[in-house]
C-alpha cells in the first residue's frame, strides 16, 4: 500500500467529525537563515481515514497520494498513540 518513496508525516488529530475525514495538525521546526533561531510552524491537512480509527488526540502517522476530494489528499497510515 505504501511506497519506500513516500514522505511519512507524524501529526495529532485536531478533529474526527467528518465521514471518513480527520484533520491532522503537522508541526515542524527549523531554524531561520538569517536569525539562527528555531521557528515552529503549523499546518493541517485533512487526511483519509477509510476505518475511522483515529479519534481527537490521537498521535497519526500519514502520507500523500492521489486527491480524494478538492482539499484531501493525505492518507492514514496508522495511529501511533
Amino acid at each position: 500500500m505504501v511506497d519506500k518513496t513516500k514522505k511519512m508525516l507524524v501529526g495529532t488529530v485536531v478533529s474526527d467529525k467528518m465521514q471518513k475525514t480527520i484533520v491532522v495538525e503537522y508541526e515542524r521546526a527549523f531554524k531561520h537563515k538569517d536569525f539562527h533561531k528555531i521557528l515552529r510552524s503549523t499546518k493541517k491537512y485533512k487526511v483519509h481515514d477509510e476505518n475511522s480509527l483515529a479519534k481527537i488526540g490521537d498521535k497519526v502517522e500519514f502520507f500523500e497520494g492521489r486527491p480524494v476530494s478538492k482539499t484531501k489528499y493525505m492518507y492514514l497510515h496508522r495511529v501511533i498513540q
